[in-house]
C-alpha cells in the first residue's frame, strides 16, 4: 500500500526529500501503579524523552548508548510494538504514532525487526521453514504450497543457509544460524526499513563479523534502511553511516560516523569513546581516559536541567537549571550541551 492508498484517517503529510523516516518529539512513558484493586499511576518511568532524528533513505543510522538508556524502547515505538505517550513517527510521509491497527497492519509489511536474542526470538515448536514462511502466509505473498517452499528456500539461501535446513527446528542450530533464520523472516516481506536491535551482542565475535556482512550485502542487494541499535561501538562505526548518541532517553549527539569517533562534541560521547578498547598498547597508554562519577540516574526520577550533568566532568552551575535542546553545532553535527563550542546562546 503506497502513501496514496492510505485511508484517509491516517495523518499523511509528503515526505521530505531522501528521508524515510522522521522522528519527532517521541515519549514513552511507562507508568508505575500502586494499590490493589483499583490501581493508580503514582510516577511514571520516562524511558524515551524528546527524541527527534531522521533516516534517510539506504542509510544505516546507528543507535548507541549504555544499557537502560532507551533505545530498544525507542526502536519498538517506532514499529509501534509499544504506542508512544506522544510524539509523531513520520515514515514515508504517514505517521505511525496515528496510525490505527487496520492501517498498521498494511504497513508492517515495510518495517520489520530483527531481535537482540537469536535463542529467545525464535519459536522451538516451529521449524525453521515455517517460522521464515509465516509472513508469508499472513501478509497472502503466496498463491499456493509450491511457491511457499520456493519462497522459504529462496531466503534461506539468500542468508546463508542450506535450503534442506527448513525442516529443522530451532534447537538443532547454532546461535550464528539462528541469527540467520531472524534475518531471513524478517527479509520475507520485502520490507524497506529493518531495526536492527543489538542483532550480533549475543553471538562470538567471529560469528559478529559473519552477520554485519551479511546485514551489509543484504542492504546493498534490497536497498534496506538500518536503525542499527548497539552498545558496541565498534560494531556500530563498522556498519553505519551516521550515529545517534543516547543517555537516558534523550539523544545527545548526531554526527556522521567519522565526525562522531575523529571530533565527538558531547562529553557522554568522549566518555564513550575512551572507554573502546585500542589494540595498539603504546596509543592505548597515551590517549586520555575520561572516567564518570555516580551512576546513570533513574528515569524515574531523572536529574533537572541536563540529564548528563550529575556525572558530566565540564558540568556548570547553569547544566542544572537549563534542559539544552540538540542544535547543529558544526554543519551536519548535532548535539545537546549548552558548553558545546559552537551551541550559541540558550
Amino acid at each position: 500500500m503506497t502513501t496514496a492508498e492510505m485511508p484517509q484517517t491516517a495523518a499523511t503529510t509528503p515526505a521530505a526529500d531522501n528521508t524515510l523516516l522522521d522522528v519527532r518529539g517521541l515519549k514513552m512513558y511507562f507508568p508505575v501503579t500502586a494499590g490493589i484493586l483499583f490501581q493508580r499511576a503514582v510516577a511514571h518511568i520516562k524511558a524515551v524523552d524528546d527524541v527527534h532524528f531522521t533516516v534517510r533513505r539506504g542509510e544505516t543510522l546507528g543507535l548507541v548508548g549504555e544499557s537502560g538508556c532507551g533505545k530498544t524502547t525507542t526502536g519498538r515505538c517506532i514499529l509501534r510494538l509499544y504506542r508512544p505517550t506522544d510524539g509523531e513517527i513520520w515514515f514515508d510521509g504517514v505517521d505511525l504514532a496515528q496510525a490505527r491497527a487496520n492501517q498498521m497492519r498494511a504497513m508492517r509489511r515495510r518495517m520489520q525487526i530483527i531481535f537482540q536474542d537469536p535463542y529467545s526470538s525464535l519459536n522451538p515448536r516451529m521449524t525453521a521453514g515455517n517460522i521464515i514462511g509465516e509472513p508469508l502466509a499472513v501478509h497472502g505473498l503466496v498463491n499456493n504450497r509450491r511457491e511457499y517452499r520456493e519462497r522459504v528456500a529462496e531466503l534461506l539461501n539468500n542468508v546463508g543457509l542450506n535450503p534442506y535446513m527448513a525442516d529443522r527446528f530451532p534447537h538443532e542450530f547454532s546461535g550464528g544460524q539462528r541469527q540467520r533464520i531472524g534475518v531471513a523472516r524478517a527479509l520475507s516481506v520485502d520490507p524497506s526499513f529493518i531495526v536492527c536491535d543489538e542483532p550480533v551482542s549475543a553471538l562470538d565475535v567471529s560469528i559478529q563479523a559473519q552477520i554485519i556482512n551479511l546485514l551489509e550485502d543484504l542492504q546493498e542487494r534490497y536497498e534496506l534502511t538500518y536503525l542499527f541499535i548497539a552498545h558496541d561501538l565498534s560494531v556500530v562505526r563498522h556498519i553505519s553511516d551516521r550515529v545517534a548518541v543516547m543517555y537516558l532517553g534523550k539523544i545527545v549527539e548526531i554526527a556522521d560516523r567519522n565526525a562522531i569517533y575523529e571530533n565527538p562534541q558531547h562529553p557522554y560521547t568522549r566518555a564513550l569513546l575512551s572507554a573502546v578498547p585500542i589494540p595498539d598498547p603504546v596509543l592505548d597508554a597515551q590517549r586520555e581516559r575520561i572516567i564518570l562519577s555516580g551512576e546513570v540516574p533513574s528515569p524515574l526520577n531523572p536529574p533537572s536541567g541536563c540529564v548528563f550533568h550529575p556525572r558530566c566532568p565540564i558540568a556548570t552551575e547553569d547544566c542544572s537549571r537549563v534542559l539544552p535542546e540538540a542544535r547543529e553545532v558544526m554543519p551536519d553535527h548535532i548535539a545537546a550541551c549548552i558548553n558545546v563550542p559552537g551551541y550559541g546562546p540558550y
